[in-house]
């Protein structure tokens, strides 16, 4: 079933005086979405009550979870590093279940002063270490989610990504669609345009995991290396433009997990697409 909903809380979710991560399970459901996105972005900082808190509320409330691995994960970076980057995947994992989560959305890697074809390729090997390591601490009943990144130096287009993926079946994509259109300068323009990158990554990882591919969606202002900052759906002079987005989906018979990332509209935002989804 497809779903939609917010990263994080909406700047009218603390204008109605709301200050708790278990309010904005009741939140999302009254405004009629379907998911929201919990980001450890600064670090897994959440005790175990909490986590269970947390989670008890979001499935009372009948709203699907997510989990935002740190944002500072690394894969491609010298090795101290990418142990730290294992251990903020495995303790957004270990938070996620706990919290009723069935799915870790983590950033892959930075480019830095190495060629691109060979931070790919560390990025490669780690990720198999990860995928070991992640089936040692038996966290494999979860969804990993590698996103496609908004700047050039980052790792991750959707080549990339969809060549992650298949490194085991744990890895299901997260296509960020603003972070794509910012890195291309404004590529996502016309359904046919969505069509070709979700059929393209469909003809390389397969129908099965992209029906239920993991989704981020935003307007976002871009310069030469690509993102800037996140925008709101107000905006009218970047993209991309969720319509075609959704028509695309549509076509293709795709169910995927939609989270809007706007800035301070998140929520307002995810249920345009969501009304813009079931009117069409």
């Amino acid at each position: 079933m497809i779903r939609f909903g917010p990263s994080g809380n909406s700047q009218s979710f603390f204008d109605a005086g709301f200050k708790h991560s278990e309010d904005a399970a009741s939140f999302v459901k009254n405004m009629g979405l379907d998911c929201f996105e919990y980001s450890f972005g600064r670090g897994v900082n959440l005790g175990e009550a909490k986590a269970r808190s947390i989670g008890a509320a979001f499935a009372a409330a009948g709203v699907e979870i997510s989990v935002h691995a740190p944002y500072f994960i690394n894969l491609a970076g010298e090795e101290e590093g990418a142990e730290k980057s294992y251990a903020y995947i495995l303790d957004s994992a270990r938070a996620a279940r706990l919290m009723g989560a069935r799915r870790v959305v983590f950033h892959p890697a930075s480019q830095g002063k190495l060629e691109r074809e060979e931070a790919v390729s560390r990025c490669m090997k780690r990720l198999k270490i990860l995928r070991d390591k992640i089936y040692e601490n038996g966290l494999q009943d979860l969804m990993y989610c590698p996103e496609t990144m908004g700047k050039k130096r980052q790792i991750g287009t959707p080549e990339e990504i969809a060549l992650f993926c298949k490194t085991d079946e744990i890895f299901v994509p997260c296509i960020d669609f603003g972070h794509v259109n910012a890195r291309e300068g404004g590529i996502l323009k016309t359904e046919e345009d969505y069509e070709a990158l979700l059929s393209g990554m469909i003809q390389e990882i397969g129908k099965e995991k992209m029906k239920v591919f993991h989704a981020h969606f935003s307007k976002i202002e871009y310069g030469p290396s690509g993102e800037i900052r996140h925008l709101t759906f107000a905006d009218e002079i970047y993209g991309p433009a969720y319509e075609p987005f959704l028509a695309a989906v549509k076509k293709l018979g795709l169910e995927p997990y939609i989270v809007c990332e706007s800035a301070g509209t998140q929520a307002e935002d995810a249920l345009k697409m969501k009304e813009c989804y079931e009117k069409n």
